[in-house]
């Protein structure tokens, strides 16, 4: 009795300290941010564009670690962007809590000119005009089927931006068929260095059938598990083992970058799959 008393508080003990290290590793992977660097060299990119910046948040699913908010405005201000673009899903439609968005985007409004698009969370939530009338009074543009023309110097690159297909809740249509009717109306010229805002990164033939040079994305989250040598495990709109998850990826003469985001959703928790800012870097080739 005694020997199978001493292996249970053994046992007890190392399960224990085996949850507390888990905790520890679960806690990191969730809240410690990671930036990422990307050039992106292009000879449609003008001279008075090298080496203009580009924040990108994606996913912020109204995060509750104010950890990890406070690092990344600090990871923000340190970048010093020439342009901030939010790629989709600011707020969470299983915990919408718009006030934990605008409290951030207040934090961030005077660094650089803000850039929004829609993801799928907000075209799920009743209060999306509320959200949209708030960012509006914080200064942020919202590229809801827009073009907007940044210029440098004598110098300009066009910025476009589409709401998520989710919006378009009362149509057959599939959602490359409703982002490609959105970008038909938006009259960008293609000789310009042409920079597409869209949440969805499993729509990227559609992206390059219509010549953007950059597009950012995210809604993927890293596909939330990420196995060594393999990438992530599952991602919406793409099930298992999906194609575009992270990073760089090029089709035709078209790349593009997806972030991991910040928050989480229905799944609470990253592994091996830290939150991320992405930082763009231009130049001219």
């Amino acid at each position: 009795m005694k020997k199978i008393k001493r292996k249970t508080i053994i046992i007890i003990l190392i399960s224990i300290i085996l949850l507390f290290f888990i905790s520890l590793y679960l806690y990191y992977e969730n809240n410690y941010l990671q930036v990422s660097n990307y050039t992106i060299e292009s000879n449609k990119i003008p001279k008075d564009f090298d080496g203009f910046k580009i924040a990108q948040i994606s996913d912020f699913h109204n995060t509750k670690s104010k950890k990890l908010t406070n690092d990344l405005v600090e990871e923000i201000k340190k970048t010093k962007p020439n342009i901030i673009v939010l790629t989709g899903d600011l707020v969470d439609s299983y915990k919408t809590n718009i006030n934990v968005v605008i409290s951030f985007v207040e934090k961030i409004n005077d660094i650089a000119p803000i850039y929004y698009v829609t993801g799928n969370h907000e075209a799920r939530i009743d209060n999306y005009d509320e959200l949209k009338d708030k960012l509006e009074k914080n200064k942020v543009i919202i590229l809801d089927g827009k073009l907007e023309i940044i210029k440098k110097d004598n110098s300009e690159i066009n910025l476009v931006g589409i709401d998520d297909p989710s919006f378009n809740f009362n149509t057959y249509r599939d959602d490359s068929t409703i982002i490609q009717d959105s970008l038909v109306p938006i009259k960008y010229n293609k000789n310009n260095f042409n920079i597409l805002l869209s949440h969805r990164p499993e729509l990227i033939e559609t992206y390059a059938k219509n010549n953007f040079d950059l597009v950012l994305s995210g809604h993927a989250h890293g596909g939330q598990i990420r196995i060594p040598f393999i990438g992530g495990l599952i991602a919406p709109n793409q099930g298992l083992f999906p194609k575009y998850t992270s990073g760089i990826y090029e089709m035709n003469n078209t790349k593009m970058i997806i972030s991991r985001g910040i928050g989480n959703s229905v799944l609470p928790f990253r592994v091996n799959n830290r939150p991320e800012l992405v930082v763009i870097k231009l130049k001219n080739k």
